[in-house]
């Protein structure tokens, strides 16, 4: 490929509108990069008296997006704006998981601060789009500088109240205990295992944060979730392959996994390159 140098450029210095990036987004959502979102309503009228950009959705989930674009630098009126918005929507359809969207050219460290505490609380998703001058024509970047917090999976949080081994061994089958027993041998592989055991599941880290949650079952299999990162994609379609039963998880960047002892056996050069890759990401 030869290469070309491209320049900087704002959008208005090259005779283009808000209008005009709204037109571009509704007729191809996948150049803002969250996949291929489908467009349910735009400009969409609000109870405060505003219009709402974008009102997404994602066929394969559960999930909307609400989303404002704006030319220029980021600033407070087009923060409240997103989040007011946002809180609007997912109190009208409250069985939708929503995620508020921020799109602007220019993303200033003291905004990037401000939405990344909000991101603690609030699913918030910044983007910042370059645009590039090549010769006669623009280029349009769209990057994702602020993703979704990773406050872990619903089942993970709802009982934390610690216990012990025995009292998985009395509620667990055998055979689903050894399951868990080969997952902590394939962690063992790599770094010495900790593992918090907790009456909702048995979470496992080695030295930095927790990667994967168990839950050993009374019939033989087992059930976890791991912490894969932006490699979720890839590693369930490996897993499905096998004919591993493998899910999405609530959090973007995890995968359920349920598996037998049998598959366990024969897969486990699978299961220790996916432990590896989320232990890496763990630190």
């Amino acid at each position: 490929m030869e290469y070309k140098k491209a320049q900087p450029v704002k959008l208005r210095e090259a005779g283009k509108d808000e209008k005009w990036l709204q037109e571009l987004i509704n007729s191809d959502p996948t150049v803002i990069g969250l996949g291929e979102l489908v467009v349910i309503e735009r400009e969409r009228q609000q109870s405060s008296g505003g219009r709402l950009d974008f009102l997404m959705y994602d066929p394969e989930e559960p999930i909307r997006y609400e989303m404002e674009v704006m030319l220029g630098t980021l600033n407070e009126s087009h923060i409240i704006r997103t989040i007011e918005y946002w809180d609007i929507e997912r109190r009208r359809f409250p069985n939708y998981e929503h995620r508020a969207v921020i799109v602007a050219e220019d993303i200033t460290n003291r905004f990037f601060n401000i939405i990344s505490l909000m991101n603690k609380s609030i699913p918030i998703i910044a983007i910042q789009m370059n645009a590039l001058k090549l010769d006669n024509q623009l280029l349009l970047n769209f990057v994702k500088v602020l993703d979704l917090a990773d406050t872990g999976d619903d089942d993970e949080q709802e009982i934390q109240e610690g216990t012990d081994r025995k009292y998985w061994d009395a509620r667990s089958d055998p055979k689903s205990m050894e399951l868990f027993d080969a997952l902590v041998g394939s962690v063992r592989t790599i770094d010495a295992p900790k593992l918090s055991y907790n009456k909702g599941h048995i979470a496992i880290e080695t030295s930095g944060q927790q990667f994967m949650w168990c839950y050993p079952r009374k019939s033989q299999f087992i059930f976890f979730v791991i912490r894969i990162g932006d490699e979720r994609d890839s590693y369930m379609a490996k897993f499905e392959e096998q004919g591993i039963e493998c899910n999405k998880a609530i959090n973007p960047r995890r995968m359920k996994i349920k598996v037998t002892k049998k598959e366990f056996e024969e897969n486990k050069d699978l299961f220790l390159e996916a432990v590896k890759v989320a232990e890496a990401s763990s630190h």
